[in-house]
């Protein structure tokens, strides 16, 4: 079985959940993915971080980091960042806060992230699009250049659409149709 395949039946086992859910976006939705079951565990990182930097390398963007909005994002982007070290090709890893802190430095990026880096903006799990674009929009506010956003899982109602529509490119490792159908609901 293939990475890709192991990563789809980790995220069908653990991070899917099928009811009546509320999601971050305000939707209502049957099926609820809370991809952190996943990318919080060691078999889900081990998948996670090849996966992840795979798809940035194949995607063609040149990026010194990885990171996006806090805290969906974190696992997936340390896995990637440290998938790229053992590469030998280290990338970077930054975390956007939800707000700027009221205290210390009063920073919204925390990290390694630095000035005129190019990035990838990672989630995980993309519906509207909304959450990325808010680690999009702190990036360039911080003086960083978005190469593409990265979703482990694309829900596929809009959200990629919604990303494109904003001159993005996006890519996702899962669709939610692959974790359906391992669900047996496809």
């Amino acid at each position: 079985m293939s990475a890709l395949d192991q990563l789809t039946d980790l995220l069908a086992r653990r991070s899917a959940r099928r009811g009546h859910f509320v999601l971050a976006s305000g939707r209502e939705s049957t099926l609820y993915i809370d991809a952190r079951l996943t990318t919080m565990s060691p078999d889900g990182l081990a998948l996670v971080g090849p996966l992840g930097l795979a798809a940035v390398r194949e995607a063609g963007w040149p990026v010194d980091s990885v990171g996006g909005l806090t805290l969906g994002a974190d696992p997936v982007a340390y896995a990637i960042s440290y998938a790229s070290a053992l590469a030998g090709d280290p990338v970077r890893v930054f975390t956007v806060r939800k707000e700027a802190k009221a205290h210390g430095t009063g920073r919204r990026i925390e990290g390694s992230f630095r000035d005129g880096d190019r990035v990838a903006v990672i989630e995980d799990v993309i519906t509207t699009g909304g959450s990325a674009l808010n680690a999009v929009r702190a990036v360039r506010d911080a003086g960083g250049t978005v190469a593409g956003v990265l979703a482990l899982v694309d829900r596929e109602e809009g959200g990629r659409e919604a990303l494109e529509s904003e001159g993005l490119a996006v890519r996702s490792l899962v669709g939610a149709n692959a974790i359906l159908t391992r669900l047996g609901a496809g």
